[in-house]
């Protein structure tokens, strides 16, 4: 059992490389993202509520709905979690304390190695298929739910809406540029179960991914790509997105070449957990709404 879930919204951080980075990508989702931290702060800011006694049983209840094992929220909380573990061997603290000023890039090259798009194709897809899976946990469905997944993307907002953005940015334009979708499908469909099998991250999610062996978990998470690649068309089409264009946004506090973006990649890559990050304040938020609603 990790550490409670109030623990946890408490000891999110209000600054850091990791909310620099969501806050510059605030210009795909304008205003859509604030870092709500703090487990009774949370409350307030979902319920509108004032009233100390009600604030109380609130937390109470959101508390014992996340500690019931028959309800999938530690599941969802520890696939954001895992799928994020990236080794942090730059040293999050060190690169905390440099926010304000500029981060040059080049320094940390030699301690950063940047992935193969093969590699970062499936690292972007583990990703996506850790949201689906976690939204169904949440929400209590079958974790093969494709279409019901899909389908709330559209609704999607505020937190769960700015890691969707990021998980484009980050881990689809910059490390693989413009035409990631079709990258990313081609290299999925060149993947045997093996190559599968060697990645870390998979390991590590692999018993929550549907299918009975690698095999089979290749092809839902291909399936489960494709079928979100209108969303992503969407969202880097309405905005106009290029790898360039997002790292102007980051530029206020990174310097990097425009032939090193597999380089600033492999860096967000060890230096930011936005999964984690955001998907316990989106846990956190449901739990609360699920609370209210039975109190």
């Amino acid at each position: 059992m990790s550490k409670p879930i109030f623990e946890l919204v408490d000891q999110l951080p209000t600054g850091g490389l990791t909310i620099s980075v969501l806050n510059a990508l605030d210009f795909v989702a304008p205003g859509q993202w604030q870092n709500t931290v703090g487990f009774v702060n949370t409350i307030k800011t979902v319920t509108g509520e004032t009233d100390e006694d009600l604030i109380q049983q609130i937390g109470e209840r959101a508390i014992y709905l996340y500690n019931d094992r028959s309800q999938g929220y530690q599941t969802a909380l520890w696939l954001y979690q895992t799928v994020d573990s990236t080794d942090k061997a730059l040293g999050a603290a060190a690169l905390a304390n440099k926010v304000g000023e500029k981060i040059p890039l080049l320094g940390f090259l030699n301690s950063v190695t940047p992935k193969a798009d093969k590699a970062q194709t499936i690292d972007l897809s583990l990703k996506l298929v850790a949201e689906l899976v976690a939204f169904c946990q949440i929400n209590g469905i079958p974790g093969d739910s494709i279409g019901d997944f899909v389908a709330s993307l559209g609704e999607y907002s505020g937190e769960s809406l700015i890691r969707m953005v990021a998980l484009v940015c980050i881990d689809g334009l910059i490390p693989l540029g413009p035409d990631f979708i079709s990258k990313a499908i081609s290299a999925l469909n060149q993947t045997n179960p093996q190559e599968l099998e060697q990645n870390s991250t998979f390991q590590g999610i692999k018993d929550v991914i549907p299918g009975n062996n690698a095999g089979s978990k290749l092809n839902f998470i291909g399936e489960s790509f494709d079928s979100v690649k209108g969303w992503m068309n969407g969202l880097v089409s309405g905005n106009n997105l290029t790898p360039q264009k997002v790292v102007h946004h980051l530029q206020g506090f990174v310097e990097i070449a425009d032939d090193k973006l597999d380089y600033l990649a492999a860096f967000l890559d060890v230096s930011t957990n936005y999964y984690e990050h955001t998907g316990t304040q989106t846990l956190a938020r449901r739990l609360i709404e699920r609370a209210v609603a039975e109190i």
